[in-house]
Parts: C-alpha cells; structure tokens; sequence
C-alpha cells in the first residue's frame, strides 16, 4: 500500500468516520424513539381508561396530539446533540459556548419573547386539553379542522381547503365545537 493511500485511510478513519457514526446513531435514535412513541400512542389512543360516551374518541385524538408534540421534541434534542459532537469533529470548543449559555440565555429570551409565549401557551393548552388532532374548532376568524398541534404553531384546515398556520401565543379566544356536554 503506498503512502498516500495510508494517508488517506488514516484521515478517513478520523473524524469523518466519527462524524459519519454520530449522524447514523443520531437517525437510528430518532427512528427507534419515533416508533417507541407512536406504539406508546396507539396503545393509549385504543385503550378505554375512562369508560363513557365520547370519551374514547377524545382519548384517542388527545394521545395523538401528544405523540406529536412528543416526536417533535425528541427530534429537537436527538439533532441539537448531534450537532455539537459534530461541531466537537470540527474543533469547536462547546465549552465556553454551554459556559455562557446562561447570559445567552437571557438575550435570547428578551428577544423571543413571542416564541417563549406561543410555547407556554401550546403546554397548557395541552394539559388543558382545550382541543386536539381532529377537534373542529374556531379561532380568530378561522372555522376548522385541527390538523396539527404543535407546542409553538397549531395548524388548521378550514372549509375552503385552505390550511392556517396559528401561533399558539394568540389563542386568546377558542371554541371548540368537538366538545360536546
């Protein structure tokens, strides 16, 4: 073997190999939590825990709606983590970064404020469980279906087909026309 096919073998077998590992540990984890989540789901989607009429519907959409949001966060971590091994590949010292992740912190929350509240409002709106996947709701002056709910955006489709994009941080007023007495 000549010397530059060494070279090249010992640099392959360097970083871009480790890089190369992080990104498929990080694809294996996201698919393996993805599917550990939506069998978790559809396991508690078709479980009666709280015998009555209309309920198990509610239960149902109420536990795909949080798969969701849950799916979303693991990819969210699963990714950012990723990410700084990758940047750790590369040289970049994440120390000092993490270090100062507090003055950061504040800077970033001064100037999020709006995505810090849509955020808090998707949480409680949640645990509230003012409405979920498949709920026909009217908010703003939007009348339909819930499509998607996510902790930041709640998507609604209405009657003309068209498909809105709404910030949980101004739901001041909902009516939800799925919950019936």
């Amino acid at each position: 073997m000549s010397e530059q096919t060494r070279n090249i073998l010992e640099w392959l077998s360097g970083s871009p190999l480790r890089i190369f590992s992080v990104l498929v540990a990080a694809w294996i984890s996201h698919s393996i939590g993805r599917r550990a989540i939506e069998r978790a789901v559809n396991k508690l989607a078709t479980t009666d825990l709280k015998p009555g009429p209309g309920f198990a519907k509610r239960q149902s959409e109420r536990a795909r709606t949080t798969g969701s949001v849950l799916t979303s966060i693991l990819k969210a971590v699963i990714w950012i983590i990723a990410l700084g091994m990758i940047l750790g590949e590369f040289g970049f010292n994440l120390g000092p970064v993490i270090a100062s992740a507090g003055v950061i912190g504040v800077a970033i929350g001064l100037g999020a404020q709006t995505l810090v509240r849509d955020i808090l409002s998707g949480i409680f709106m949640l645990i509230e469980d003012q409405y979920g996947v498949g709920d026909e709701i009217k908010v703003l002056d939007i009348e339909g279906v819930v499509e998607k709910v996510g902790l930041r955006i709640t998507t609604i489709r209405d009657k003309n087909d068209v498909l809105w994009y709404v910030r949980n941080g101004e739901i001041l007023v909902i009516g939800n026309g799925s919950q019936k007495r």
